[in-house]
């Protein structure tokens, strides 16, 4: 399949966890997407540990409760510099009407601007990042033509 033109920030369905046209920057300097949400922990049930975890919505939204048994750790390198250990869940992203599997590190980004990242893992050989673009797959699903910039 051909590589197919992102812009620097678009917004993106992930249907696995209800959210949709959620606001999502393409970050080429992240080798792992992270995914905004609060309270992570692994919690006991009746059928085992899990994962546990808010996702944050949109502004006045509330936030939910999610549940993985499928997840992981790793040392994720934030963009401070620092190490951290973080869950790693693996959950269905709709962009541009293909569905992908990607991998996602759980973490607090309330003090950034969007609450999803799309780091290189995702983007290597499907997108070719246009920074003087925003929202081309967004557009798309809404029938629109995309806003060229001014030469």
């Amino acid at each position: 399949m051909a590589k197919q033109i992102i812009g620097m920030t678009d917004r993106i369905d992930l249907p696995d966890l209800g959210l949709f046209d959620a606001y999502a920057k393409v970050d080429t300097g992240a080798y792992t997407s992270a995914l905004h949400c609060k309270d992570v922990r692994l919690v006991r049930t009746k059928n085992g540990q899990k994962l546990r975890f808010w996702l944050i919505g949109e502004t006045g939204q509330e936030s939910r409760p999610f549940y993985s048994s499928q997840f992981s750790q790793r040392m994720i390198r934030n963009s401070f510099g620092v190490s951290e250990l973080r869950y790693v869940i693996k959950t269905r992203l709709k962009l541009f009407d293909r569905t992908i599997r990607v991998e996602f590190t759980l973490a607090d980004r309330e003090q950034m601007r969007y609450p999803i990242l799309l780091g290189r893992k995702i983007l290597r050989n499907r997108f070719i990042v246009d920074v003087s673009q925003k929202d081309l797959s967004y557009q798309a699903k809404l029938g629109q033509s995309p806003t060229l910039p001014n030469p």
